[in-house]
């Protein structure tokens, strides 16, 4: 018994955290600026290759946020050959339809400049 009142403080204080971070409803905040900017980053066709354990692709993912939804992503645990085939040897790696190349974590300054789409300040 005397274990349940700091496992249930340390329940709460992760709930709490959650619905700091993310907001009533559990779900992080819509930013209309990162929005224009992702849409404008998958727009130019850029594709980020990525795999779920990487730090670096977790990363750039969380720069995004929810805007993250608009991204083109290729989950490399699920699609291999798709990885392979594109000559991803690392993660992240975005690479542009015209086969151009940007590999390791660029974040969101790194993408603008590439890119030419408008930062939100």
């Amino acid at each position: 018994m005397k274990y349940f009142i700091p496992a249930a403080g340390g329940v709460l204080a992760v709930a709490a955290l959650a619905v700091f971070l993310f907001g009533p409803g559990g779900k992080s905040q819509s930013n209309p600026a990162l929005d224009a900017f992702a849409r404008c980053v998958a727009g130019k066709g850029l594709t980020m290759y990525g795999a779920y354990w990487c730090p670096h692709c977790q990363n750039e993912k969380r720069a995004f946020g929810d805007s993250f939804k608009y991204i083109s992503y290729v989950e490399c645990a699920d699609n291999p050959k798709v990885c392979t085939d594109k000559g991803v040897t690392g993660f992240p790696t975005w690479i542009f339809p015209d086969g151009r190349k940007l590999e390791g974590e660029q974040g969101l300054e790194g993408l603008a400049k590439a890119t030419g789409c408008v930062l939100p300040q």
